[in-house]
């Protein structure tokens, strides 16, 4: 790792390149009753046991995601790669779903930086964008749709949206501490599902960003986005990207396990506005400025937010 980088772990970024919450004030509907008819793919047997969650090396102590606390978990099993394109559209065909951000009208679409002289369309994260008619199946804008990425991650999906997939196939959304754990390994402690060497802008592991962010993407990677859900070499238990390429929702709510002022206030927010956690970063991410795609990094967004760095996997019981 060179020498930049080591200067950057010692004084991590607190901001976060990660994806705007959904905050238009607009009325959420109820979730509807879907039945289980899809069936899952590739579930990967997890020993449960006594585990951890979080880490005692904090790189960003703002996000919660340390100190590390003692789990005790069931067996489950989780399916080895994200919900992709091809899954999502044949639950769409077969139930009629119509996804939040369709609901809405727009989603979050990463634009890279404004150009000089021009207004920010976010102010706090200036290189997204809303983008009218960007839903799962146009990531990038109507204009946009997702021919040829049927194997990739689904994205543009809402906490409930997820939700929703995962009734179909009669499965559920992991826990946090279920996530680490199966990324993990087990209970190691280990910074990345591969081990603890560091990826940089030659060294790939993942799908992450190359370069000086956001205003240079090298792609070293082979992505200047997605990449496909089972690329990259899995983890020794057989799970593919969890670190890097989209953000992945989880069951829990967002909560700071801090007594400090900072935290309190996060977390009352995180509680007004129903924030759920997610894991596993996303091919935005860099050390230079959001070093998320560490097992133990999180993220918290509103349960109706979409973006297109935000998917998901499946999880189910052990006796499911």
């Amino acid at each position: 790792m060179s020498d930049q980088s080591e200067e950057t772990l010692a004084t991590p970024p607190t901001k976060s390149c990660c994806t705007p919450a959904r905050n238009d004030g607009a009325p959420r509907e109820a979730m509807p009753v879907i039945e289980a008819h899809g069936s899952p793919e590739n579930p990967i047997a997890v020993k449960g046991g006594r585990s951890f969650v979080g880490t005692d090396k904090v790189a960003i102590p703002l996000d919660g995601e340390g100190p590390e606390r003692k789990v005790r978990l069931a067996d489950f099993k989780l399916e080895a790669q994200t919900v992709t394109v091809a899954r999502f559209a044949a639950f769409v065909a077969a139930t009629g779903y119509v996804s939040e951000a369709e609901r809405f009208g727009w989603s979050a679409v990463f634009t890279g930086p404004p150009p000089a002289g021009t207004r920010a369309p976010l102010a706090e994260v200036p290189w997204w964008s809303r983008v009218d008619g960007a839903d799962w199946a146009h990531p990038e804008g109507p204009q946009s749709n997702v021919e040829g990425r049927e194997d990739h991650p689904v994205t543009h999906v809402s906490w409930s949206d997820a939700r929703a997939f995962a009734q179909w196939v009669g499965g559920r959304l992991p826990s946090e501490a279920e996530w680490e754990h199966a990324a993990r390994g087990g209970a190691v402690r280990k910074r990345f599902p591969w081990g603890d060497e560091e990826p940089d802008d030659e060294t790939v592991f993942c799908n992450i960003w190359q370069g000086r962010f956001p205003h240079e993407n090298t792609a070293a990677d082979g992505y200047e986005r997605t990449a496909p859900a089972v690329s990259f070499a899995p983890s020794p238990l057989g799970f593919y990207n969890m670190a890097g390429n989209v953000w992945e929702w989880t069951a829990d709510p967002f909560r700071v396990r801090s007594m400090s002022a900072q935290a309190k206030t996060r977390n009352a927010g995180a509680r007004q506005h129903d924030e759920k956690t997610l894991k596993g970063g996303s091919f935005l991410c860099h050390i230079s400025y959001c070093y998320r795609y560490r097992i133990a990094a999180r993220m918290n967004l509103t349960p109706d937010s979409a973006a297109s760095n935000v998917g998901f996997r499946i999880a189910y019981d052990a006796g499911a």
